[in-house]
């Protein structure tokens, strides 16, 4: 009897070892699942509002993907610092060009995809994608009008991206099972008004996906119901700097140890805009200023925060070594430069063209201290105020060396 049992139990081992191996041959030789579209039909007019609100929106949600630093356009990268678990991923040529990015997509296909993570040929594109499924019919619209317009972000540019696309048999894997395409709203979706400032605090957490990296795991993260996720915006997400080395998100709960408990409004406020914490310490990659974002916006994020359930969850932050050898380093590091620039100047923002564009001091500390002046629309924040004056002459030589330096063409990141 025992013999009978032990062969039926080696017998039931080989099949589903049989089974689960033309299971994993099947998910290999299909690579990301394929699902049925309905798409809608939508049309959308392209005003300078719209435009307008879509450039800022693509600034926080789409740049920091799809900006080549070697074109300056939307062109696609090489998304260094996801997880080296998700194989190797390359960002999509998204401008305007007929054969290499999107200007064939319509209006319907491009929010189809924006909310549900499913392409025009029905393949899903897993969560290395932001989805936008909290977002407004109108900001949705506004995203698709800049990606329509003459912005020269999104100006037609017939080029490849720097590879291809190379998802590992785990992202494939669970493409195939738990990682499924949201669905896509039956009814229209309308921000809150701006006078409710939690709503639209709440709204602008939801919609700029801050909780999917300051939760405690990815994996945990419930994109249709935030608050769900496991540590929801309690900190501790493992992420990769611009070096591809760990670093963990804030805790944004209003724990007075551990999260942003005693923070002011303005404390926040320069964290978000200028990327400086209130013990004086920068910003890292990924994590980046967004200026972007206006006072108004600001504020109703940080009431909105005040209003999450506290988590005490004491996040390692690292500490950044200060270098004393060199000031124009020091106020580099100090103002947080390398969270856009990278250490050699090469980072999602680039320093290549600083010695060209601004070719005498005045000129370039202009730049720094009212970029948005200089060039509306900038992602630079204006750094009047912040940077100390007498940081100015170290500051401006590091920036030179730097461009200089770099000013070479170098593979992009």
């Amino acid at each position: 009897m025992l013999k009978k049992l032990l062969i039926w139990v080696a017998r039931v081992g080989a099949a589903l070892s049989l089974l689960l191996a033309g299971l994993a041959l099947y998910v290999h030789a299909d690579g990301l699942p394929r699902f049925q579209r309905a798409m809608p039909a939508r049309h959308v007019e392209v005003t300078p509002e719209r435009v307008a609100r879509g450039r800022k929106l693509a600034s926080l949600l789409c740049v920091g993907c799809h900006l080549n630093t070697a074109t300056g356009q939307l062109t696609g990268k090489v998304m260094g610092d996801l997880p080296p678990e998700f194989g190797r991923i390359v960002s999509k040529n998204i401008t305007r060009s007929a054969t290499h990015g999107i200007a064939t997509w319509t209006d319907g296909e491009l929010a189809y995809l924006l909310r549900t993570g499913i392409r025009r040929d029905g393949r899903y594109v897993p969560p290395y994608m932001i989805k936008l499924p909290h977002a407004s019919d109108e900001d949705i619209d506004a995203i698709i009008a800049f990606l329509h317009s003459d912005d020269p972000m999104v100006a037609a540019a017939p080029v490849d991206p720097p590879g291809v696309t190379e998802p590992s048999f785990l992202v494939e894997a669970l493409a195939h099972t738990v990682m499924r395409p949201l669905p896509y709203p039956e009814r229209v979706i309308v921000a809150p008004a701006s006078t409710d400032h939690v709503a639209q605090g709440r709204y602008l957490v939801y919609s700029l996906d801050c909780y999917s990296c300051h939760s405690a795991d990815f994996k945990s993260v419930d994109i249709m119901n935030p608050p769900d996720s496991k540590g929801f915006l309690g900190g501790g997400n493992q992420l990769l700097d611009l070096k591809g080395e760990p670093i963990y998100s804030a805790n944004l709960t209003p724990d007075d140890a551990t999260g942003i408990g005693r923070w002011s409004e303005a404390d926040f406020a320069k964290t978000m805009r200028y990327g400086i914490r209130p013990n004086g310490a920068a910003l890292r990659h990924p994590m980046e200023p967004m200026p972007d974002l206006n006072e108004q916006e600001v504020s109703a994020i940080y009431a909105y925060l005040r209003t999450v359930p506290k988590l005490h969850n004491a996040v390692a932050r690292g500490v950044q070594p200060e270098i004393h050898d060199d000031p124009g380093k020091l106020a580099y590091s100090r103002y947080g430069c390398a969270s856009c620039h990278g250490d050699t100047g090469i980072g999602i923002a680039d320093l290549r063209p600083a010695n060209r564009d601004y070719p005498n001091d005045p000129e370039l500390l202009h730049w720094i201290l009212d970029a948005p002046t200089v060039k509306p629309g900038t992602r630079m924040p204006a750094w009047r105020g912040i940077v100390a004056e007498a940081d100015y002459p170290a500051l401006l030589g590091y920036v030179r060396k730097l461009s200089a330096a770099a000013d070479t063409p170098l593979a992009n990141r």
